[in-house]
């Protein structure tokens, strides 16, 4: 069981990892422009914006990594709630449900696993 409840932070962890090399690193690039449906008009309107949050996604998976490193359920848990809230809030204002289910869902997952397991 623990190696499933590893598997889904590391998951969840891997993710905003990737978010952040999209949105810091290739936004305005043809992969990112593709993962996010934007012209190159409004993907250079908005890189500053996206860097900023693409950090923000680091910011999360290095907390979810430190969390694993340290053993530290209370952060993992901490940083699965940040995980999971922001996104129902990225679903929500961008109309678009995919993000629910490719950000919170893993998220929402480890969270069980980690609170019905006592890891």
């Amino acid at each position: 069981m623990r190696f499933i409840f590893v598997f889904f932070v590391a998951l969840v962890a891997f993710v905003h990892i990737y978010f952040m090399i999209l949105e810091m690193f290739l936004w305005t690039k043809p992969k990112g422009m593709k993962a996010f449906g934007l012209s190159k008009e409004k993907a250079e309107d908005s890189k500053v914006l996206a860097a900023n949050q693409g950090l923000y996604n680091g910011f999360l998976a290095a907390g979810l990594i430190w969390g694993l490193v340290a053993e530290k359920n209370e952060l993992i848990i901490f940083f699965l709630i940040c995980v999971v809230i922001a996104g129902i809030y990225g679903a929500y204002s961008t109309k678009k449900i995919k993000l629910f289910y490719f950000q919170s869902l893993p998220a929402i997952i480890a969270l069980l696993l980690t609170w019905f397991s006592g890891y």
